[in-house]
């Protein structure tokens, strides 16, 4: 540090804020509070309150730095008071910043940006270009979060051209990695490529090796994108040793991610969860929700990639949840564009793991997805919000997920059922509720799972519920379940026409099916179907001789 950089520092407190401010740079950030604290005790007489202010504020970075933002938040109130009671506009300026960028990383982004904005207004009135720099760039990631991409990038090079003017380079590099991670989000990699080459000269220049572990990070995931995996892996373990080196945790999480991704890639699934694993252990400890969502939905896609679907879909529902918090407050522009993915990754999971069960049964195969559908459309007619009708689907292709402990001669059998082997089979509702417990889905799809095969006349199971005492859901659910199942080729007996098979259900009102759901299913989805009949039957060769289903199951599906 230079003797330009001391001034104004009392000779008592001056080696501390000297050595607190190289620890700083080097990312000892328990050292650099020390040296802070040392310095705070060192003030002696009147006069120093503007610098007391300062060290608090400091203090504060320093707690904020390490996840402990009540620490920091009440450090910053006394750094405010004491600038306020001083006079120092300055230094409230300052105060105020670093309490903006406190809120910033906790997600408290309404809170954050007007923050910034009174900062932005009080290095005006003072003429502080650094100060209004600062803000700038702040504002820029704020934008940057909101999705204003061009306007986050605008900010981001106003405060670099005000840097560079007033020759801070030790702030260039970091805003330099900020707006190289900017390029990538815009798709402007080639840019991005030689921004980042620019700041990781800066930052070792300066020494700056919390920013620089940043820069090799963003870097990583740069390569990652273009399938540089190799390099990729490099520049992960270069930031993690320089992270390691410095005792700076605070870019592990992502770090970890980026590793785990890349291993992914590589084809060591095992390998990349470990990786995985300690990145959502370090972002949960530093409350990370942007970062622990992201790596819990990269953990999701191993999983399923190694067929363990159960443990695939709790992981979704995880960062489902932290997403949908995150829209709640506005912390994350392209929330809705990352749930509407979540969702996507939700079916496409739910979709293989019942085919996986319908692999089982040769008769069934594609079940679960026609039932799904035509599930939806009933759902529709009915009046199911939109918002309702992702998860609604997946009950419906998880219906029968309990199948996989009925043993494949069971499900296979090609004459009727004895007695134990019914109740194997008609246990099957319950072992899908036991399946996915501990799988809480934003909407519950557990009635439908568990009541699909109750009758409107309660001689129905697992429960003998009736009426309307069974959820609606499973209701619905039902109807199109029995019709895939009489139109479709089974061990005991050939699929019958869609005419027949109607007839049939339209008999059954009150005693199987919901009679106002039957008719709303006959008037409004029958002839849509009739039109566009379901591809049914086994493989060519497999098709079933017409036998008798065991008794009170003519209209039913198991």
């Amino acid at each position: 540090m230079s003797e330009q950089d001391l001034d104004g520092i009392p000779e008592s407190a001056r080696p501390h804020v000297a050595d607190a401010r190289v620890a700083e740079r080097e990312g000892r950030v328990e050292q650099a509070r020390a040296g802070y604290e040392r310095a705070l005790r060192a003030l002696r007489g009147p006069g120093h309150a503007p610098l007391a202010a300062s060290l608090f504020r400091w203090i504060a970075w320093t707690h904020a730095n390490q996840g402990d933002s009540e620490a920091a938040l009440d450090c910053l109130e006394v750094a405010e008071a004491t600038a306020e009671a001083a006079g120092d506009l300055r230094g409230l300026a300052s105060a105020l910043n670093t309490r903006a960028g406190t809120l910033f990383n906790l997600g408290e982004l309404d809170q954050a940006e007007p923050l910034f904005g009174r900062v932005r207004e009080l290095a005006a009135r003072l003429k502080d270009r650094k100060l209004q720099a600062m803000a700038d760039q702040n504002l820029g990631s704020v934008a940057s979060i909101r999705g204003n991409l061009q306007d986050a990038l605008g900010r981001f090079l106003v405060s670099l051209h005000a840097y560079e003017e007033l020759s801070l380079d030790a702030y260039v590099g970091p805003l330099l990695s900020n707006i190289g991670r900017l390029q990538i989000d815009l798709g402007h990699d080639a840019e991005a490529e030689r921004t980042f080459a620019r700041a990781r000269e800066q930052c070792r220049a300066g020494g700056d090796t919390h920013h620089l572990t940043m820069v090799e990070t963003n870097h990583a995931l740069l390569m990652l994108r273009s399938d540089r995996v190799v390099p990729a892996l490099k520049a992960c373990e270069e930031a993690r040793s320089l992270a390691e080196a410095s005792s700076d945790d605070r870019w592990l999480p992502q770090i970890h991610t980026v590793t785990g991704m890349a291993h992914a890639r590589l084809g060591q699934p095992d390998v990349a969860l470990g990786y995985m694993e300690r990145a959502a252990e370090l972002a949960g400890r530093r409350k990370d929700a942007k970062v622990l969502a992201d790596v819990i939905l990269e953990q999701a896609g191993v999983l399923h990639s190694l067929g363990r679907n159960r443990e695939s879909l709790q992981r979704l529902n995880e960062a489902h949840a932290i997403y949908r918090r995150m829209r709640a407050r506005r912390e994350l522009a392209d929330v809705d564009t990352r749930l509407t993915a979540l969702e996507d990754a939700f079916v496409k999971i739910v979709k293989s793991w019942g085919e996986s069960i319908e692999g089982k049964d040769p008769y069934t195969q594609g079940h679960s997805w026609r039932v799904a559908g035509i599930a939806c459309q009933l759902a529709v007619a009915h009046g199911l919000p939109a918002d309702e009708l992702t998860w609604f689907r997946m009950g419906a292709l998880l219906h029968d997920v309990g199948k996989v402990a009925v043993p494949v001669e069971v499900l296979n059998k090609r004459g009727p059922l004895d007695d134990a082997e019914w109740k194997l089979m008609a246990r099957h509702p319950v072992t899908g509720v036991e399946l996915l417990e501990g799988i809480e889905f934003p909407w519950d799809v557990r009635p439908m799972i568990r009541h699909h095969h109750e009758r409107w006349d309660g001689t129905g199971y697992p429960e003998k519920l009736a009426g309307e005492a069974i959820p609606l859901s499973a209701r619905l659910l039902t109807i199109a379940d029995v019709y895939d199942a009489l139109t479709t080729d089974r061990p005991y007996r050939t699929g019958f026409t869609h005419g027949d098979a109607l007839a049939i259900m339209l008999g059954d009102r009150g005693r199987s099916l919901d009679p106002a759901l039957m008719n709303l299913f006959a008037d409004q989805i029958a002839p849509a179907l009739q039109r566009a009949p379901v591809k049914a039957g086994p493989p060519a060769g497999r098709r079933g001789r017409a036998l008798t289903p065991p008794a009170g199951v003519a209209a039913t599906a198991y």
